[in-house]
């Protein structure tokens, strides 16, 4: 279905759950692998799509098409995702860029819902080394698909930054592979 479609039957009080089961189901799943990808752990994720929607309930009448819907959507997923790691962090007095790595590792690991390969786990925890918003464009270009111009609407960044962010990445994740071989 359509995002205009959506929003339009969204805005009209007979059709609005309809149109947010129709919103769901487009996107919910997309949503959930971003959230997944940043908070690791399976239970957190759902709390954090939850709070997403619930967000997204609140907040679709207001939307005003400056953007797409989905970047809209991802960009509230995002900021979610960060809300939750620094809350998350904040609880357990460590520092996302050092000793929580370790910590989403052994989440990752000892996850029920991990069904990856070894390639796919290696990768996992070489993305826990990245700083936040590498990690965060590498998952958006990388797994989401996303082109630059799209993750530039989401994370408010030039399209240069973006691209120079995503290297770095890439060349951290190839480090961390050969280093652990």
């Amino acid at each position: 279905m359509e995002d205009a479609l959506i929003i339009s039957k969204f805005a009209n009080e007979s059709t609005r759950e309809e149109a947010f089961n129709q919103l769901l189901t487009k996107y919910q799943q997309k949503i959930y692998w971003h959230v997944r990808r940043m908070v690791i752990d399976h239970d957190d994720a759902d709390d954090v799509v939850q709070d997403i929607f619930i967000k997204v309930w609140r907040n679709l009448a207001n939307f005003r098409e400056d953007s797409q819907l989905y970047t809209w959507l991802y960009r509230i997923a995002t900021n979610e995702c960060i809300t939750f790691l620094n809350k998350k962090k904040l609880k357990q007095n460590v520092s996302l860029d050092d000793d929580s790595s370790a910590y989403l590792a052994d989440s990752l690991s000892s996850g029920s819902y991990f069904s990856g390969d070894k390639a796919q786990m290696k990768l996992q925890q070489a993305l826990l080394t990245l700083p936040e918003k590498q990690k965060l464009v590498f998952n958006m270009k990388y797994f989401d698909d996303m082109k630059y111009d799209e993750i530039s609407e989401v994370l408010g960044t030039s399209v240069g930054a973006l691209k120079a962010s995503y290297h770095l990445a890439v060349k951290k994740i190839e480090a961390f592979f050969h280093n652990n071989d």
